[in-house]
């Protein structure tokens, strides 16, 4: 027969074989790598381990509070049925319900949280002149888009430049385009990256401070312009396109490869999947 000692032995074992490929993370070293110790940092615990982000609350005031709020379980929630009012940590049992390895985890969306959506959306906080949107060409002299832009094919200029110019010029029907083809023209030639957004309805702050969306980078997800809530995703590279379109709200200092453990496996969010990550809880660690 086994003695007990011999079944502790054979369960811590078992223990770190199986939690071999979990990743750790420590408050101490993500102190170490924060840019400013009075910036707020938040751990994200997952079932695959965790998480230290910062937050930038000098950058984007409005979306840190607000996403420091829902962790904290301080904004109310009316449920629609019944009119009873909840208050509860937003993201607490909540999982990363869009991951595109590659790419990004996405996590908070309202459609997966038993208390609904949060009645006020956010405006954007960003300046896109820090940035250098305003420096960049939409057109290169060859001719070609921006890199940044993102511009892959005819449907995707038609999309996100020419119908936007279009409708700010009035531009309606073929006759109204021939009577200004030329300023049409014109008005490519001289667009920046930042007015073809501006086109799209971004509207930018000049007094903030911003980043781009790189590796690592935390952002509030939206479905356009000042649309923001309690939605986020972590970028899992540097992607540069998503640059001045949404807003940035921190970085992740600790827990990296937890992110990209998470990033490995393809979840759908039009498809529930145990695959997914489940999030135990979000709460400031400082």
């Amino acid at each position: 027969m086994q003695s007990p000692r011999f079944k502790v032995l054979i369960l811590f074992t078992a223990v770190l074989l199986n939690g071999a490929n979990l990743a750790f993370a420590d408050i101490a070293s993500a102190q170490l790598a924060m840019e400013d110790s009075q910036n707020p940092l938040m751990l994200i615990s997952t079932s695959q381990g965790e998480i230290y982000l910062e937050l930038f609350p000098q950058e984007a005031p409005n979306n840190v509070a607000n996403f420091i709020a829902l962790a904290e379980g301080e904004i109310e929630f009316v449920n629609p049925d019944t009119g009873d009012i909840n208050k509860a940590r937003y993201y607490n049992g909540m999982r990363f319900h869009r991951v595109i390895p590659g790419f990004v985890i996405q996590a908070g969306s309202p459609a997966y949280n038993p208390f609904g959506a949060q009645t006020d959306l956010l405006a954007d906080e960003i300046n896109a002149d820090f940035l250098g949107l305003d420096q960049i060409s939409a057109l290169n002299p060859d001719g070609s888009f921006a890199e940044i832009l993102n511009i892959e094919s005819k449907s995707d200029f038609h999309r996100d430049i020419l119908t936007p110019l279009y409708d700010r010029e009035n531009i309606l029907d073929s006759t109204s385009l021939l009577s200004k083809q030329y300023q049409v023209l014109d008005e490519l030639r001289q667009l920046s990256v930042k007015s073809v957004y501006e086109n799209q309805g971004y509207r930018y702050t000049s007094n903030l401070s911003s980043r781009r969306i790189n590796r690592g980078i935390v952002a509030m997800a939206n479905t356009g312009p000042n649309s923001n809530g309690p939605e986020f995703f972590i970028s899992l590279t540097d992607a540069d396109w998503l640059t001045g379109k949404y807003t940035v709200i921190g970085r992740v200092v600790d827990g990296q490869e937890v992110v990209d453990n998470i990033g490995q496996t393809e979840i759908d969010p039009e498809h529930f999947s145990r695959l997914s990550t489940l999030i135990y809880s979000v709460r400031k660690a400082n």
